[in-house]
């Protein structure tokens, strides 16, 4: 596998714009979670890290576009910037600004930014942008609303063009990176453990709700999503691989019967006409189970697993079910 590449930047020190609050600590936690996959396995191996913390470590243009340009440089599997801070725009386009920004304008251009993403040989380039007016990157021009994305291109933002980033305040997280990090920490996997940009963009919207004040923007240009983070799986793969085993086709329903159930109350072990359980059945059970806890499959007239049992009721797939029937068929899982 190539290398991940990543850059991290959070700036709270500014010598003439307001100082901000949380930055550094939004920057700090997304650097953590993106090193590591959740078993301790490197995933993007020693991210680059600027913290403009203070006025004896600011973070000045130079050293923060000479980043940019190193950061999509070479041939990596991914080239991933994140970037907190104070946002700029006006009838030009959209800046991001370093501790040395004075008006905003003398800021880096984000269509320098994105220059730099088109020219890059990087198999996957994406830009997290976790400041105000963040969502012009990648458009043609000012309130468009056209985005020109090259190939290979995702870019998600804090806000829209128009709208400002809320910051945590106090060094706390801001929300959108909150909610960033809670997904990439697993509350965006999908059923193999895979947290995409996609995934991650649904989660921070879904947990915005439409009273959020702000809304997160996402625009892409790829043919298939890269996973930025593994996690373990709320299911084995090798449960995941019965699916077909254990369901000959999609619309496939398992009769259930009292047998499937391997505990008995002293009342039902005296019941002659209860079968007794049989471990095959018991095996295939516990499966069936673990596919109902992630919404694979569900008891079909009856509220829970163990009454469709026993009443000798049946199960079948969901609809999430039936698509990863698809997947593990086809042999893409």
């Amino acid at each position: 596998m190539k290398d991940r590449k990543a850059l991290v930047v959070g700036i709270d020190y500014y010598e003439t714009f307001n100082s901000l609050n949380g930055c550094v600590t939004d920057a700090q936690s997304v650097a953590r979670v993106l090193s590591r996959h959740a078993n301790g396995d490197v995933n993007f191996k020693a991210p680059r890290i600027l913290l403009g913390q203070g006025k004896y470590g600011p973070i000045r243009r130079k050293e923060l576009r000479d980043s940019i340009e190193k950061l999509f440089s070479g041939e990596p599997e991914i080239a991933l910037l994140y970037f907190a801070g104070h946002g700029y725009i006006d009838a030009a386009g959209g800046f991001l600004c370093p501790s040395d920004c004075r008006d905003g304008d003398d800021g880096i251009p984000l269509d320098e930014v994105m220059k730099f993403a088109r020219k890059s040989k990087a198999a996957n380039k994406i830009i997290i942008l976790d400041s105000c007016h963040g969502g012009i990157a990648g458009n043609r021009e000012k309130g468009s609303g056209i985005a020109e994305l090259d190939h290979g291109v995702t870019l998600l933002t804090a806000s829209t063009e128009e709208q400002y980033a809320h910051e945590g305040g106090n060094g706390a997280p801001g929300v959108f990176t909150n909610l960033m990090v809670d997904a990439l920490e697993g509350a965006a996997a999908n059923l193999v453990g895979d947290i995409t940009p996609g995934s991650v963009y649904a989660h921070i919207d879904q947990s915005l709700g439409p009273w959020g004040g702000q809304r997160p923007v996402f625009k892409t240009n790829v043919e298939s999503f890269v996973s930025l983070r593994k996690v373990d799986p709320p299911i084995p793969l090798s449960a995941l691989h019965q699916l077909p085993i254990l369901f000959p086709t999609p619309d496939h329903k398992i009769q259930l019967d009292p047998s499937f159930e391997p505990e008995r109350s002293e009342e039902q072990k005296a019941d002659p006409t209860l079968p007794k359980p049989d471990p095959t059945n018991n095996a295939i059970f516990e499966v069936l189970q673990n596919y109902t806890k992630v919404n694979l499959s569900r008891p079909v007239g009856a509220k829970h697993m163990w009454h469709a049992v026993m009443t000798r009721k049946y199960c079948e797939l969901t609809v999430l079910g039936k698509h990863y029937w698809r997947l593990v068929k086809d042999d893409l899982i």
